[in-house]
């Protein structure tokens, strides 16, 4: 199988140009980066370390989220958050782009990195980052998410394990999320007042917030859209009834 490659090319109103490109393992959805030789301190995993954190020191002496951290950040050091950027993602797939707030095009490949990154909680964001949907909306976060966490169920069911069709599990999963986006908060702001790395934080710790609340109330609003699903089921109801 082929390394999976997602290109970032960011282009800065001084007419500056930097590409991130992110290769992934094609089984494992990990990040196969280089990692820089020197890394700089606040990427050592005892630092301002997520209470829910299940790495070790002797196993994991760098965050592994933030290893893959340290080049965007330095991209986007001394830029404002509100600076208008274009950005262009490229997929084998497609081509995205847009002109949109330097912070929000920040998110965009952080919210990738994190859950590619080797972090056993952002673990289960791997099907996501495989089928990358770039500056996604707030539906269509919740749509992906509940998709994803709801086909994870059906794997479960085929081998035999317990499912979840409450989705519980997904909110447990948002609610750790949450935990190491504030985490990762107290790294930047030890470090620096890095403008957009922090605000591009806060935009994916919104996310994490509100996904978890919004889900019942989506669902509900995108429910019509499922008709033909409750008119088959209903078929199958009557054809039972006829055969006994």
């Amino acid at each position: 199988m082929e390394t999976i490659n997602i290109h970032y090319i960011f282009k800065f109103p001084d007419q500056r140009e930097e590409k991130i490109d992110l290769h992934l393992n094609p089984q494992t959805l990990d990040l196969i980066n280089e990692i820089p030789e020197k890394l700089p301190s606040w990427t050592k995993l005892e630092f301002h370390q997520c209470p829910n954190c299940s790495l070790t020191i002797q196993t994991h002496p760098n965050c592994p989220l933030a290893v893959h951290l340290v080049k965007p950040f330095s991209i986007f050091d001394n830029l404002l958050s509100y600076e208008t950027i274009r950005v262009d993602i490229i997929t084998n797939q497609r081509i995205s782009f847009k002109d949109i707030s330097a912070q929000k095009g920040m998110s965009s490949i952080m919210g990738l990195i994190m859950a590619t990154s080797g972090c056993p909680h952002m673990g289960f964001f791997k099907p996501m980052a495989r089928f990358h949907l770039p500056l996604a909306t707030s539906e269509e976060t919740v749509y992906r998410a509940v998709s994803m966490y709801l086909l994870a169920q059906y794997f479960l069911h085929i081998n035999g394990d317990p499912v979840d069709l409450e989705l519980k599990g997904l909110k447990k999963i948002y609610s750790n999320i949450q935990l190491i986006n504030r985490a990762m908060f107290e790294r930047l702001r030890a470090i620096s007042n890095k403008d957009v790395s922090i605000n591009a934080l806060v935009i994916l710790d919104a996310h994490a917030q509100t996904v978890p609340l919004d889900i019942d109330d989506s669902l509900q609003e995108i429910r019509s859209l499922f008709t033909p699903y409750f008119l088959q089921a209903e078929e199958y109801k009557h054809d039972e009834k006829e055969e006994t």
